[in-house]
């Protein structure tokens, strides 16, 4: 279930890209672009765009866990984990080798 609901937001991701980049390809021609440079550009927005959704779709798939002692920075990042993998991964956080 995670795994085509992640397929599917990266499908829309790239559908969703596809459709800005044809946009802006579609305004550049209207003003004489030349057909080298407006497939440059073209593809510039296609991969910045599509990079941009990406990590919006990974960081929304992440869960991070953090020890809870002050001024402590050890912290454990999780994409798409299971709650059981989340549950152990928040006590190994909270309880770690170098905590004091």
């Amino acid at each position: 279930m995670k795994n085509t609901r992640h397929r599917a937001l990266n499908a829309g991701a790239v559908a969703v890209s596809g459709a800005l980049s044809v946009a802006i390809a579609v305004q550049l021609s209207a003003h004489g672009v030349s057909p080298a440079l407006l497939f440059a550009c073209t593809a510039s927005c296609l991969a910045t765009f599509s990079s941009l959704l990406f990590r919006l779709i990974g960081a929304w798939s992440t869960t991070t866990h953090r020890c809870t002692r002050p001024g402590c920075d050890f912290r454990v990042s999780l994409t798409r984990a299971t709650a059981a993998d989340s549950q152990r991964w928040q006590e190994i956080a909270a309880h770690h080798p170098h905590r004091n």
